[in-house]
C-alpha cells in the first residue's frame, strides 16, 4: 500500500503500483541503489528513448569558460511550431547528468509525453545546486572539494542549460517544471522555492534537505509533489514528513505519496509516472 497524501491534508489509500511492465526487455545496464533495489528491466520504448538522449557542452563563462556537460531528450513529435513543455531534472549525489535520463522510465514518459527534458551536472558531482549554501563548507574535508564558490556555481549551471534549451527550441514558458530525486530532490524544493516565478511545478524524489522547511513559503503558489519510502536508509522520512506538514499550514496544492517499505532507490523510480502525471495537469496562470 502507499499513502497519497494530496491538497489540504486530504488522505486516499490505495494499492500498491503494478509490477513493472510485463514482456519488458532487459536493459543494457541495470541500475542499482545502494539499498539493494535493481532497475527492473526496460522496455523497448524505454531503451530506444535512452539511445536519443544527446549528450551536450557549453562554455560555463562563470567557471572559467570551462566545458561543462549537460543531457538533452528531445521527444520524436517536438515541432519547432508548437512550444513544448520543458523539465529540468537534478541528479543525486555522487552521480552524473545520465542519472535522470536512465530513471526508471524517465525518458519513455518523456517521450509519451511530448516533453523535453534537460540533465545539469550541477558543476560537479557535490555542488548540491546551492540548497547547502553559495560557498562550498560541505565538501571542504574531500580530497578534491571544489571551487570555494561551489554552491552557487552549481545553482547557476541548472539556469545556464535553463537558457540554453529555451534558446535553442520552442519552450512553453507556462510549462517548465523542476525535479529530482536525493541531492536533486532538496536542490528542487531550494531552487523552486527560490525562484518560484520560473516554474510551473515541482517534484521531490526523496528529497536530501538540510534547509528550514519554512524555505517553502518561497514556492507557496506553485504545485509540489513528494515521494519518499519509509523504509529510506538516506533520506530521515521525518524530515521529509516536516516538509510536506509546512507545504499543508500553508494550505500549498500539493501530493505526497508515502511508500511504505519503499526504499532510498525505489521509491522516487516506481512512482515516477505519477510524477509525470502530476505534473501534466500543470501550468503557469
Amino acid at each position: 500500500m502507499f499513502t497519497l497524501i494530496s491538497g489540504i491534508g486530504r488522505t486516499l489509500v490505495a494499492g500498491m503500483a503494478a509490477a513493472w511492465m510485463t514482456g519488458a526487455l532487459a536493459a543494457p545496464a541495470a541500475a542499482q541503489g545502494n539499498d539493494g533495489w535493481v532497475q527492473p528491466p526496460r522496455s523497448q520504448a524505454n531503451i530506444d528513448a535512452l539511445a536519443r538522449v544527446q549528450v551536450k557542452t557549453y562554455k560555463f563563462e562563470q567557471a572559467g569558460s570551462i566545458d561543462m556537460e549537460y543531457r538533452l531528450y528531445v521527444p520524436t513529435k517536438y515541432d519547432k511550431a508548437r512550444a513544448a513543455p520543458l523539465v529540468i531534472a537534478l541528479h543525486g549525489l555522487g552521480s552524473g547528468t545520465s542519472y535522470m535520463m536512465e530513471y526508471n522510465n524517465l525518458v519513455e514518459l518523456a517521450e509519451r509525453y511530448g516533453y523535453i527534458v534537460a540533465t545539469p551536472m550541477g558543476f560537479n558531482e557535490s555542488g548540491w545546486y546551492g540548497a547547502r549554501g553559495q560557498d562550498n563548507v560541505f565538501n571542504r574535508r574531500s580530497a578534491d572539494p571544489g571551487p570555494e564558490n561551489l554552491g552557487a556555481l552549481s545553482e547557476r549551471d541548472v539556469f545556464n542549460v535553463l537558457k540554453i534549451v529555451r534558446a535553442d527550441y520552442n519552450v512553453d514558458a507556462k510549462r517548465i517544471y523542476l525535479l529530482g530525486q536525493s541531492m536533486g530532490g532538496g536542490g528542487t524544493l531550494y531552487i523552486g522555492a527560490k525562484y518560484p516565478d520560473v516554474w510551473a511545478a515541482l517534484a521531490a524524489m526523496a528529497p536530501a534537505i538540510y534547509i528550514s522547511p519554512d524555505t517553502i513559503v518561497g514556492a507557496a503558489h506553485l504545485p509540489v509533489m513528494v515521494v519518499q519510502g519509509d523504509a529510506d536508509k538516506s533520506v530521515d522520512p521525518n524530515v521529509t514528513r516536516r516538509w510536506v506538514a509546512k507545504m499543508n499550514e500553508l494550505r500549498m496544492k500539493y501530493e505526497y505519496i508515502e511508500v511504505p517499505g519503499g526504499t532510498h532507490a525505489s521509491a522516487g523510480r516506481l512512482n515516477i509516472d505519477k510524477v509525470f502525471a502530476f505534473l501534466d495537469k500543470q501550468r503557469k496562470p
